[in-house]
């Protein structure tokens, strides 16, 4: 049996824009969940949220069980983590912290395949979600199945953003507009939607359209989804799955008892 799944290089450019289910619970059966309510790939947090190496493969079977694509998001620096969890059958890895070119070359080393990158060879779980039996065949197209996002939140990313984008290796930026915002304020606010994030999202969005790459963004609800996507971001994320129950559990409540304060 194969779980050949949509690839997410699909996505690059991708009009109209596209959405993205955020697991940071680590049950399979709720990235599943999403996969099947209508998101179109599902990203597995394992910086913020509780994935880890086993709970991913457990996840990206699911999400492919429903036929969508599946991104994990590595902890800071852990671009060994990156490869294994593109063997293992993830269709991109999202890196945060990617400040400088030098961290853009580590990532991309670890997630493309020479001439690219430095990836080591050994993709078997890959190979059977891809279909593919083939080893000369996985190889030659498995650097464009697979996408590689920095995440730019920092000062230092911006400013190194235009020479990040014009590497080989680097298919998208993903924003987190709340780290940004501590970056832009010094450290001295959480701000995610005040006047200086969303300009440096204008930015950040302009520069990565025009450099022909993905651009992504976190966003903690609907209306700045809509906002965000106004922008020009084509593939952006509505909450997180722990805050959407979190959310439905007390709407419930408020729903049954109106004198309830959560």
């Amino acid at each position: 049996m194969t779980l050949p799944v949509p690839s997410l290089h699909g996505l690059l450019p991708a009009e109209p824009a596209r959405f993205l289910g955020w697991s940071c619970i680590a049950d399979p059966a709720i990235a599943g969940a999403l996969a099947r309510s209508g998101f179109d790939a599902v990203l597995l947090d394992q910086q913020h949220g509780a994935h880890d190496y086993h709970s991913c493969c457990a996840a990206i079977t699911e999400v492919a069980l429903a036929g969508k694509p599946s991104l994990v998001r590595i902890p800071v620096g852990d671009f060994a983590m990156a490869s294994r969890m593109l063997d293992a059958g993830a269709s991109g890895l999202v890196a945060p912290m990617i400040n400088s070119v030098a961290d853009a070359q580590a990532l991309a080393a670890a997630t493309k395949y020479p001439p690219v990158g430095q990836r080591s060879w050994g993709p078997d779980r890959a190979m059977w979600m891809s279909g593919l039996s083939d080893a000369t065949e996985f190889l030659a197209g498995a650097n464009a199945r697979a996408l590689t996002i920095a995440m730019c939140e920092t000062a230092e990313a911006i400013d190194a953003l235009g020479a990040i984008l014009a590497l080989p290796g680097i298919d998208g930026i993903l924003v987190g507009p709340a780290d940004l915002s501590i970056a832009l304020s010094k450290g001295t606010t959480i701000d995610p939607a005040g006047a200086a994030v969303t300009a440096a999202l204008g930015e950040i969005v302009r520069k990565t359209r025009a450099a022909g790459k993905l651009p992504c963004a976190f966003s903690p609800s609907p209306l700045r989804a809509r906002e965000m996507v106004a922008m020009g971001f084509q593939l952006v994320s509505v909450e997180y799955d722990a805050m959407t129950i979190v959310n439905a559990f007390a709407k419930l409540l408020r729903d049954t008892d109106p004198t309830r304060v959560a």
